[in-house]
């Protein structure tokens, strides 16, 4: 039995450092970001997790939103959030990973529960961590590498000069799903937001 008013985990998939911060694999990292700043939240260590959370709530007296992102790299992102998940008694049913997809193209945002991980590193670990593959997961669509750029080599390059036009739109938007999530379920947001 989960408690309706218990938080929700949103778990922004990136990799720390600067060096990273542009890469198409930290866009995780961008929407926590984005939704950190539009509940009041600063981003801090955490003294039980090995990662940067910020907490508000969605409008007054709104669900409780946890953000976080993991300071391990991607590959090892499970044990903060298990770790966090815990701490906060959240179920994995509220638990939200936003991180790139390659199998949708750019722009397109798509939200699911449960599934495989797609060859995800920062999922994979995700799922072994939490014991379950059942926590929702808002995909930001990157696309898949051109010619034959290796896809290791393409999710760890910037977003290119053309996409990064859209992009403070697209992650505005992968954020409102998020927010949709939390606010009226994954089907009604599939409704909303996959005809887009």
């Amino acid at each position: 039995m989960t408690d309706e008013s218990g938080p929700w985990l949103v778990v922004g998939l990136g990799n720390p450092g600067r060096e990273y911060a542009g890469n198409r694999h930290n866009v995780g990292f961008m929407v926590a970001e984005l939704l950190a700043a539009r509940v009041g939240g600063k981003f801090g260590r955490h003294r039980r997790a090995v990662a940067e959370v910020a907490e508000g709530r969605l409008g007054l007296g709104g669900p409780k939103l946890v953000l976080m992102k993991p300071l391990t790299y991607m590959n090892l992102s499970g044990g903060p959030v298990a770790g966090l998940a815990q701490f906060h008694k959240v179920p994995p049913g509220r638990v939200i990973a936003v991180h790139d997809e390659l199998d949708i193209g750019y722009g397109q945002v798509r939200v699911k529960c449960g599934g495989g991980e797609g060859g995800h590193n920062g999922l994979r670990s995700m799922s072994k961590s939490l014991g379950t593959k059942e926590y929702v997961r808002v995909r930001f669509g990157i696309g898949r590498p051109p010619g034959r750029q290796d896809p290791a080599d393409y999710v760890l390059s910037d977003f290119s000069a053309a996409e990064r036009k859209e992009l403070e739109f697209l992650v505005d938007r992968a954020a409102d799903v998020v927010e949709s999530v939390v606010t009226r379920g994954v089907e009604p947001t599939q409704n909303l937001y996959h005809g887009a």
